[in-house]
């Protein structure tokens, strides 16, 4: 597979129990995984696998080919060809792989995963969308939203609430944009959304956007390891209504308040910062536990990061 390789751990997983420093697994062995590969919550509840080997393939060059395509209830991997410019939010249902062929956009528009699972969006370019680029909600389960780029949108890049969960957000490149990730959307959704709204971000570049990296709400343990955070003018992480969030080994460059607690009127969460890089930075607040995560992983070095993530986030990085 082309692209940096990566290690991961493939030591059993750890038990749910609480991070509360900068405690480490004890060593186990690690096999070396591409940066195509899939780490994080969405490995959990029985994997994502989209559509999956055996599934019907379809190339899509035109909106209305791609919203028939996207609404089918059959299993597919859809491959996005060109640019395609639409508006709203086009409906994804479940068991579907989307990778975008070299230089694939989606324009004016976003997708919505509403209630459906085990769907995998890859390798495109999403701009200028008038709602979110990818929308996560009621329940939805098993999503990887891997190797995207987001820049110009009008609100969320990839917003996730409601109460869904096992979900991986890695390799994408945000720019020139305002509200990255939303994780939980209201503070008075305690009920659907507790227990639920598990997602780790990993390797994500968030290039100059301005918040929400993500803005978390009631999940717990959210993972955020190994992400480059330069000049970000509002903030990096907030937990916030009960979350558990672990910021893990991420590079923070030129970024003021890189994580903090609470955020506008939402109460504080809890958050384990652990082995991050600050530099020009400041010094974030932690308070608090956060369950343990509970699939394998290995972190880069913090130091290590930016020359990773910038040479390997974003759409057009790998060949699908």
């Amino acid at each position: 597979m082309p692209g940096r390789i990566s290690r991961f751990t493939l030591a059993a997983a750890l038990p749910l129990a609480l991070v509360t420093g900068a405690g480490t697994a004890s060593a186990a062995p690690v096999q070396t995984l591409a940066i195509t590969d899939l780490v994080g919550w969405a490995t959990q509840n029985g994997g994502t696998t989209g559509g999956g080997s055996a599934a019907t393939t379809t190339t899509v060059t035109s909106a209305s080919a791609l919203t028939t395509a996207l609404a089918s209830t059959s299993a597919a991997t859809i491959r996005v060809s060109g640019t395609i410019s639409c508006s709203g939010m086009l409906r994804v249902r479940s068991n579907k792989t989307i990778i975008g062929n070299a230089g694939a956009a989606i324009v004016g528009c976003g997708f919505n995963i509403n209630g459906d699972r085990n769907v995998i969006i890859r390798n495109l370019s999403f701009r200028n969308w008038n709602d979110d680029a990818i929308n996560v909600q009621e329940s939805a389960t098993n999503i990887w939203v891997d190797h995207n780029s987001f820049s110009n949108g009008n609100d969320g890049a990839v917003d996730i609430k409601r109460g869904s969960d096992f979900i991986t957000v890695s390799w994408n490149r945000v720019f020139n944009h305002d509200k990255s990730m939303l994780l939980g959307h209201s503070d008075s959704n305690a009920s659907q959304d507790t227990g639920h709204l598990r997602v780790t971000y990993h390797h994500n570049w968030f290039d100059a956007s301005t918040q929400r990296h993500p803005r978390v709400r009631f999940g717990n343990p959210v993972h955020v390891y190994n992400n480059y955070y330069y000049n970000n003018s509002g903030y990096g992480v907030a937990s916030t209504e009960g979350a558990g969030v672990l910021v893990e080994a991420n590079s923070f460059e030129g970024v003021d308040d890189p994580y903090h607690l609470g955020e506008g009127s939402s109460d504080a969460g809890t958050l384990v910062a652990r082995n991050n890089l600050l530099v020009n930075s400041g010094s974030g607040q932690t308070g608090g536990s956060v369950r343990s995560i509970p699939y394998s992983y290995t972190a880069d070095a913090a130091s290590s990061v930016k020359s990773i993530v910038t040479a390997n986030a974003g759409a057009g990085r790998i060949n699908l």
